[in-house]
């Protein structure tokens, strides 16, 4: 069961965009996950369904809205384009910016619970005693919401890992560069190789189910009261 070096290398390629995706979302993502926990804004339902909305908006119409945002007439295109950066579609910072817009749900709304269920309680405490709001944040807050970080990081990494509408929308199909693991198996299956499409595919569906494996054997299980 031996996979090709096309199909080793969009493994990399896949394995290395999920893990930049995930940290820049933990990044990004606490910061949101935290105002939406306790803000009581009028923004808060909006800015939760902006949040969510990844989560039931076809993959395509993402990638053709990102598509066009990037392009050389849209407004971040032209910018990257002023900085010298050039257009971000197909390549792989491409696949970054878009994933990150894609897998930001699967960060954002496990972190929001987590940090919901500390309370205002466990802050106050650290009030009591003098701590500032920053740092109550990092010594209370972060700690009580790990279960949550991690739950969050897992999911972010495993959905980045199986993206395919969005990244074939930006990213296109370049060997190297943008042709990520599932987009290899659409290849494979294309050019009728499905025995190389069933050995890559048997690879994504073992990650796939260890992780969510991993993800269930680590929860703790409710303790009878």
């Amino acid at each position: 069961m031996l996979l090709t070096d096309n199909d080793l290398q969009s493994i990399w390629l896949t394995l290395r965009l999920a893990g930049i995706v995930t940290v820049i979302l933990f990044l990004v993502g606490t910061p949101i996950a935290w105002w939406l926990a306790r803000t009581r804004s009028h923004w808060k339902g909006p800015v939760g369904a902006v949040v969510a909305l990844p989560l039931v908006l076809p993959p395509s119409v993402l990638g053709f809205y990102l598509l066009v945002t990037m392009g050389p007439n849209g407004p971040v295109g032209q910018l990257t384009q002023a900085l010298g950066i050039g257009l971000l579609p197909f390549t792989f910072w491409g696949l970054v910016v878009a994933s990150v817009f894609y897998s930001l749900p699967f960060m954002v709304q496990p972190v929001q619970n987590a940090f919901e269920a500390v309370g205002d309680r466990p802050l106050e405490v650290a009030a009591t005693l003098r701590a500032s709001p920053l740092n109550a944040f990092f010594t209370v807050a972060l700690p009580l919401a790990a279960p949550g970080f991690l739950t969050a990081g897992i999911l972010t990494f495993a959905h980045t890992v199986g993206e395919f509408g969005v990244v074939l929308m930006i990213g296109g199909n370049i060997p190297g560069v943008t042709r990520v693991a599932s987009v290899q198996i659409y290849d494979h299956v294309e050019a009728m190789e499905y025995s190389d499409a069933h050995r890559l595919a048997a690879v994504m569906l073992i990650f796939s189910f260890l992780v969510l494996l991993v993800l269930y054997l680590w929860r703790p299980s409710p303790k009878n009261t």
